[in-house]
């Protein structure tokens, strides 16, 4: 939300956890398909979001995320980080600052190369993604409670089907971006 009058917002028809008039046979705009998937993308994005600042990670944003997953746990040289995420080796390495100065990652020489500098994470930052994974699974039995177990995994099955093969890539922040 930009400000109280919910501004750059989009309008659907309905109010939040109700189901459009209309039965399966309606027409449906074509448009609302992928803004109702980033609204539901966006609510969990958030509500983790929510959930670690009041566990102790106020500072960590979506962002921070995709790059802890790029980085890995065994870590990965900066370069390699802003290939997988899609993004410049500048833009990496500003991301790669703002974890360190936040404590979830650190630079460390590369035992195989002494003249390349691994980021790693941090118990802190390893903190962070195993509360985020827990979060995201209490807010997926949220979901199944609401929708029931069968109507969700139908879900889930049916974009499966439909994503494009390689599709599910950490680069999400660069390609929103056009960083690429």
């Amino acid at each position: 939300m930009v400000d109280d009058q919910m501004v750059n917002q989009v309008a659907f028809s309905g109010k939040r956890g109700e189901a459009r008039a209309g039965g399966p046979g309606r027409p449906r705009a074509g448009h609302e398909l992928p803004l109702l998937l980033f609204a539901g993308f966006r609510t969990l994005i958030d509500e983790v979001h929510g959930e670690l600042a009041r566990q102790g990670h106020p500072h960590a944003r979506p962002a921070h995320g995709f790059a802890l997953q790029a980085i890995g746990r065994d870590g990965a040289a900066a370069s390699e980080v802003a290939r997988r995420l899609g993004i410049s080796k500048q833009a990496a390495g500003k991301t790669v600052d703002r974890l360190v100065a936040l404590g979830y990652a650190e630079r460390a020489d590369d035992p195989a190369d002494a003249r390349r500098k691994l980021v790693r994470p941090t118990p802190r930052g390893l903190d962070l993604l195993a509360r985020s994974a827990a979060v995201f699974d209490q807010l997926r039995a949220r979901w199944a409670a609401t929708l029931g177990e069968e109507r969700l995994c139908a879900i889930e099955d049916d974009l499966r089907v439909v994503a494009a093969p390689g599709a599910f890539r950490l680069d999400a922040a660069g390609w929103i971006g056009g960083m690429n």
